[in-house]
Parts: structure tokens; sequence; C-alpha cells
């Protein structure tokens, strides 16, 4: 498959890979690698120039786009929520979920706790963008969200930047529920939260470069182990050991872009 936002000047070039039912997929690479823009294209904001994007073997612009995002569940790290109440904003306007369904899926993301203890529980008011929230509520209220509709595919940006320790533990765990049993494609910020996926895919100016599990990866030593060092640059927890004979470790940038959180 190839695609570019104008002319030829191609943000996705030659991509072929397949998800099999139930299989955890992470999507790895430095900014402007077509990360997001994969999960544009299968969610059918744009169509490619070339080749096909197939969901159970039929032609996505085959499928009404509509039916084709309700099989579907989004979570960006930039959760929006809609000015209501919260129970409103986790149903979504779907009528076939109850009260019970909605508090079945806050417990089980690690939001029951802190929504009980709002104002008014579950019928507390949200602002628009959900200003009065903070950034890890929101973010467990985006999970939950999306574990209510039960969607066939969770396509998820799970970045947990700027929330503290205790609230980051909660986000992993609720991470680790929501994908359990479930089709997901991952685009992965920080590499410690991909180890237990099953299969790793790195990006590089929009072609796949790699494919492999977190421990194959590096060992292969390529752009996925530049990239884990560079998270873990000064002998953080789980890093690989050192080379000294790899001048990118005295400090040099290797030959990929900084290595930053959104594409």
């Amino acid at each position: 498959m190839w695609f570019a936002y104008r002319d030829q000047d191609w943000v996705l070039q030659d991509i072929s890979f397949r998800v099999e039912p139930g299989e955890r997929i992470a999507l790895v690479g430095a900014t402007g690698s077509g990360k997001t823009t994969l999960t544009s294209l299968l969610l059918r904001f744009y169509e490619p120039q070339r080749g096909t994007i197939r969901v159970d073997g039929r032609d996505v612009r085959d499928l009404d786009a509509r039916a084709l995002r309700r099989r579907m569940g989004l979570v960006l790290q930039d959760v929006f929520l809609f000015s209501g109440t919260i129970e409103g904003n986790l149903r979504l306007g779907n009528p076939g979920l109850d009260r019970a369904a909605v508090e079945r899926a806050a417990r089980e993301v690690n939001a029951h706790e802190f929504i009980e203890r709002m104002p008014h529980g579950y019928e507390t008011a949200v602002e628009e963008r959900g200003a009065t929230l903070s950034v890890g509520q929101k973010q467990l209220l985006a999970f939950a969200r999306a574990l209510a509709a039960d969607p066939d595919l969770l396509l998820l940006d799970e970045a947990t930047s700027s929330v503290d320790t205790h609230t980051e533990a909660l986000i992993q765990s609720a991470l680790q529920r929501l994908m359990r049993g479930r089709t997901c494609l991952v685009i992965a910020h920080r590499l410690s939260t991909i180890q237990d996926v099953d299969r790793i895919i790195v990006l590089h100016h929009g072609r796949i470069r790699e494919t492999g599990t977190h421990a194959e990866l590096l060992e292969r030593r390529g752009i996925y182990y530049r990239l884990y060092r560079l998270q873990y640059a000064g002998g953080g927890r789980g890093a690989p050991p050192e080379q000294p004979d790899e001048p990118w470790v005295a400090g040099a940038m290797p030959a990929i872009e900084r290595f930053t959180d959104l594409s």
C-alpha cells in the first residue's frame, strides 16, 4: 500500500502486513514515520493511492464507513470529552449500554473509584474537553469508553506522559486489561509498555524496516534497538548493555530522526 497527502510525496511506501484476530501489534518509529497515517487510513479518513486495506478479507472501500468505525475503538493520547455527564461520555449515545454496563467497564479499567468520588458520581457534569479532570482521569475515561463499546479492533495511542507515578500505574494496568483478548494496533511511545505485544513493526521514512518481538528486535541491534537505547540513556531499568563500538552511545545521535512522541 502507498499513500501521499499530495501528489507523489509518499508518506507510506510499499506497506504490507497482516494482523490476525486477537493479535496485538505495536507500531514504532520516529516522528513522521507514518504511524498515525496508518490508523487514519484504516478508519477511512483517507484512501490509499495504491493497494488496498482489507478487514475480514474485504476492501474497506467496499464497506460502509460508519459500520466499519463502529467495529473499532479509538483511544488517542489527547482525549476529547464532550460537555454532558461522565456517563454520557462513556455511553456516547449508544442506547444498548445501560448504567450497569458502563460501571463494569469503568471498574475494569480502574476508573470507577475516582468517578464515585466525584460530586455526583456518574452524573457529574463534564465540561467540553474535560477541563475539570486531570490528564490521568481523562485517559482512564477514554479506556472505559472503548471497553464499554466492546470493539472488534482497538486502535490505541498509548502515551502516558504528564501523569504521576501512581496514575501511570493505574493507566498501565487498565491498558493491559483493555487489550486482553482483543485485536489491537498500538502506536507505541514508551517502548517499555509494548514488550509483551505479539509483534512490533518499526516504521522509518514511511517504510517497514523491521518486524519482530521486543527480544528479537533488541538482538538484531537495528533501528528499534537504537530507539530503545535512546529512551533508556543513562542506564535506565531494562536497557540493553552499552556497546563501546557504537558511536551513538557516547552521545552522538543515531542516523534516524530524534525519537519524539507524536507523528
